[in-house]
């Protein structure tokens, strides 16, 4: 299975993962729909635009094209599919990543002395993922092979960043597995992926601000485009549908599927430090 020609669409993608991702698959050859809010570089504090991402798609080999949308509101996420609907007919491969990250998320502290604010990740996260999937089905029904990602993290097992980051990658975990019930029949698959730490943007201001304290996490770090090649691979792969409905911790699929970062490096998996987890129904973490 190829994945030139194909269509995919990466919610999120100004910068960050879903920018990394929207590359990966456009250098396998697809054409890249991303999504965001952020029109040009300078709009927002932290660098990356989606003019910049879909250039950067094209320029990978595949072809990049620019959806502004805010997720938060569906009126726009439905304008964006029509868009797809009349210029592809068909949706491949829909990756949602599109996420709110208030910057008080990794601040110590309890819940309680965190603002409320941190709930936007409900909205842009949890429902945008759902509101997207909803949106996209009779696209993704019309393909002959179609695949369903949600970006999450192990913060929908253990404790990371507090019960609302928590209860947010949960919730996309299982969507994922009922999502892919309802769409079995159909031949769509369905999956969620725990992302290591990223070397993005926001992570490289951190890193760069106090490079001592970070100097031993720089080498476990995953470039964005690390879960687009993993995406990628997964998509090629014949028992496909075997995979639906699960969890995967993507440093271990793209070992199995002997995937490597963009440096030539095979990202850890974090099991071991974060610990064995736990099951939702048969969604399991293999």
């Amino acid at each position: 299975m190829q994945i030139s020609g194909r269509v995919a669409l990466v919610t999120g993608a100004s910068r960050g993962a879903g920018k990394g991702i929207a590359i990966a698959l456009g250098a396998s050859g697809a054409t890249v729909y991303v999504t965001g809010r952020t029109r040009q570089d300078g709009d927002a504090p932290l660098p990356g635009s989606l003019a910049d991402t879909a250039e950067a798609v094209t320029q990978a080999g595949g072809k990049g094209i620019a959806l502004y949308c805010d997720h938060s509101n569906d009126e726009e996420v439905k304008r964006a599919f029509e868009q797809v609907q009349r210029e592809q007919g068909k949706l491949d491969i829909l990756v949602n990543n599109a996420t709110a990250l208030n910057d008080a998320l990794t601040r110590k502290g309890p819940f309680w002395e965190k603002p409320l604010a941190l709930t936007d990740l409900w909205d842009v996260g949890m429902r945008s993922h759902y509101v997207a999937t909803h949106i996209a089905a009779p696209l993704l029904l019309a393909s002959d092979r179609a695949l369903v990602v949600n970006t999450s993290s192990f913060g929908g097992r253990i404790y990371m960043h507090g019960p609302a980051y928590g209860a947010g990658k949960a919730a996309v975990d299982k969507m994922a597995h009922d999502m892919a019930v309802d769409f079995k029949p159909h031949q769509v698959a369905v999956v969620s992926i725990w992302m290591g730490l990223l070397l993005t943007e926001r992570t490289r201001q951190v890193f760069e601000a106090e490079p001592e304290m970070y100097a031993d996490l720089v080498d476990t770090c995953e470039t964005p485009q690390f879960t687009g090649r993993v995406i990628e691979a997964l998509y090629r792969d014949p028992e496909l549908m075997a995979r639906s409905g699960k969890v995967w911790i993507g440093a271990e699929l793209g070992a199995q599927y002997g995937v490597t970062d963009i440096n030539g490096r095979q990202p850890p998996s974090h099991r071991a430090f974060f610990g064995e987890t736990t099951r939702f129904g048969d969604a399991v973490v293999e």
